[in-house]
């Protein structure tokens, strides 16, 4: 693979850190302040967007601001894996920021600076994961997301919102420092390096005389350690984090936190351990059988929650180990399905909680029970909904089915058929929790005090500002269901002669 030196990931960091600054000094003119937000998430995107072509071709641009001690560096490196979730975090962000004027306005919410500022830090700290080039960067911008998403988590500075705040910074600062930090260090010593492997995902970074079992238990601690990821018993941070406001749930489920467990977890298999290294250690189908576990008893616990963000938050719960499981068939359909899944979870995800907060704005209810009816209200929102939904499920045409499909014919390939009756499981699940709730908003009759019965059939939607983000995020998980191939492409740079099933395959036939 091609490196290229190049500003430009430096860049896409230091136009969002700018913007954050920016958002800080002003707090006394609103306008002004969201006006950075945008031109900040624009900007980055740009960015971003202006190094796909040559990435697609197959080169990476690489840049090392500073090294701190021999072998350890702040190295940032944009290659297809990186651009995937550098992609779907700058993009969303525009979204977002524009909900999320939408959202902090109609509810009149105090600390909008600090709010906006941390919002802004947060997806510094995405980019910085998406483009790290070495572990100690991937270490470096992940702490920085724990940080400045925590006073987002707390937000509402009530006996709940510390609660949830203090579970949140627990759970992630204290497997980062227990487990993740000790397998960067074990990395350093076994490998001698911290950088990434430099192309393609069949071969990692560990030599051929590696300690076997030193690097089960390096492995082992790098799971532990990416509690982001929420594969349990490391997932109950992630339903306490929902006292936040709502746009700070998307940014948490869809955008930065939860995907930069997955992405780090994706990254450490794929560019640190290799397809290979898993392949003879026979890491792959434990950590496959977590995932399913995960997948299955976050589903079961999702059908139990009336309040809607908390039902949302174990489907996120869920559908996170969506990817875990594909990269860790090891097989190249397998692998391609659960990368895929970060965009096709992106999209889907940040729609249905941004129209749970639409729902809370116009109507204040969280509670599914009191949701009877309310489509006549807010078509746009629950047609919005309904979409993404279809999209949790896997129904053709939405892109959803793109992930479950090539899980599908991964398991396959893997010869693992085990694997076909959790996707079928829990699509049967996935429909268990979410059918009720589009059933219910359209068909059902109000009860006596639901908003549904006091609105009656005038139309009630949130702000346009608020619904016009949310709706093109639903209509976006249609046009990748129907039309993959941008992202599809992406995945497929990551390493061409695995992906594309052209090379030797390195996994059992």
């Amino acid at each position: 693979m091609e490196t290229i030196i190049s500003i430009r990931p430096l860049l896409a960091v230091l136009i969002a850190t700018v913007a954050s600054l920016l958002i800080m000094v002003t707090p006394k003119k609103p306008n002004l302040r969201e006006t950075w937000s945008v031109l900040g998430a624009v900007g980055t995107f740009l960015t971003v967007l202006s190094m796909t072509p040559q990435v697609l071709a197959g080169k990476a641009f690489e840049i090392t601001p500073f090294v701190i001690l021999p072998g350890i560096s702040l190295k940032l490196r944009v290659d297809a894996l990186g651009l995937i979730f550098g992609t779907i975090s700058s993009f969303l962000w525009i979204l977002v920021t524009f909900y999320n004027i939408g959202y902090m306005r109609s509810l009149k919410e105090h600390a909008q600076t600090r709010y906006y500022f941390c919002f802004a830090v947060a997806i510094v700290g995405a980019v910085g994961v998406a483009f790290s080039g070495n572990l100690f960067s991937l270490y470096f911008f992940y702490e920085i997301i724990t940080i400045f998403t925590y006073p987002l988590v707390a937000h509402h500075q009530d006996e709940e919102g510390y609660e949830g705040g203090r579970k949140y910074m627990v759970y992630l600062t204290g497997t980062a420092k227990s487990f993740f930090l000790p397998a960067v260090i074990l990395t350093y010593v076994l490998a001698g390096t911290l950088d990434f492997a430099p192309s393609g995902i069949t071969k990692g970074i560990f030599p051929a005389d590696a300690d076997p079992t030193l690097v089960t238990i390096t492995y082992i601690l790098y799971m532990a350690g990416f509690a982001k990821a929420a594969i349990m018993p490391f997932h109950n941070w992630l339903p306490s984090a929902m006292v936040a406001p709502t746009p700070v749930s998307a940014l948490l489920h869809a955008v930065a936190v939860v995907k930069a467990g997955v992405f780090c977890t994706s990254r450490v298999m794929l560019s640190v351990f290799g397809v290979g290294l898993l392949n003879s250690l026979n890491l792959g189908i434990p950590t496959a059988y977590a995932a399913s576990f995960t997948i299955l008893l976050a589903s079961i616990i999702a059908l139990t929650k009336d309040d809607l963000k908390a039902r949302l938050a174990y489907s996120t719960v869920s559908q996170l180990s969506y990817i875990i499981l594909g990269v860790a068939l090891l097989t190249p359909n397998a692998v391609t399905g659960g990368l895929i899944h970060i965009a096709n979870h992106a999209f889907s995800k940040i729609t249905l909680f941004m129209c749970a907060g639409s729902i809370y704005v116009a109507l204040h209810t969280k509670k599914i029970s009191e949701m009877g009816g309310i489509a006549r209200q807010m078509p746009f929102t629950i047609a919005a909904f309904s979409i993404a939904a279809l999209s949790m499920v896997g129904v053709p045409l939405v892109c959803g089915f793109v992930t479950k499909w090539y899980l599908a014919i991964g398991a396959l390939e893997a010869h693992q058929n085990f694997f076909l009756i959790v996707l079928l499981a829990s699509t049967i699940l996935n429909t268990g929790y979410f059918f009720p709730v589009i059933l219910k908003t359209i068909f059902a009759k109000p009860r006596e005090g639901d908003p549904g019965a006091l609105h009656g059939e005038a139309l009630h939607e949130a702000p346009a500002i608020m619904v016009i983000p949310l709706f093109l995020t639903a209509i976006g998980s249609i046009l990748m269901g129907l039309y993959p191939d941008y992202f599809m492409n992406i995945v497929k740079a990551v390493d061409p002669d695995y992906l594309l099933n052209i090379a030797k395959a390195v996994f059992r036939s």
